[in-house]
């Protein structure tokens, strides 16, 4: 049995705060790091939901390769790393990586706000 963790929680609050602000300026207005946090809870839902990431393709069909091109523009390893792998691959290890994940961009933020001005 799965337990809800603290990451799980985060994602659903960080991602409806992002697609809060999506609604109001479209993906264009989003910071790295909101695009991030958006792709990853576009993952989050499809897994959780549907228990694969066709349904996270139908919400956002750029997630998996603008995940990887923000993870990789923010040096935030193990999240290229995870959605470096193919769908099937991400798949199957999506809840063993989920928490690395989480910690991570969750770690970035900070750095991530401290450079927003060349972004807006």
């Amino acid at each position: 049995m799965n337990v809800h963790t603290e990451n799980q929680t985060w994602v659903v609050e960080a991602g409806d705060a992002v697609i809060s602000k999506l609604g109001g300026g479209g993906v264009e207005c989003l910071s790295p790091w909101e695009m991030l946090v958006y792709c990853l809870w576009v993952a989050d839902y499809g897994m959780r939901n549907a228990g694969d990431l066709d349904t996270a393709a139908d919400v956002y069909p750029q997630f998996h390769l603008n995940a990887k091109r923000m993870a990789k523009a923010m040096s935030l390893r193990l999240t290229h790393e995870a959605f470096s792998l193919s769908q099937g691959e991400l798949e199957r290890e999506y809840f063993d990586r989920f928490e690395s994940m989480c910690d991570e961009i969750r770690a970035a933020e900070s750095s991530q706000s401290q450079s927003r001005p060349g972004f807006d």
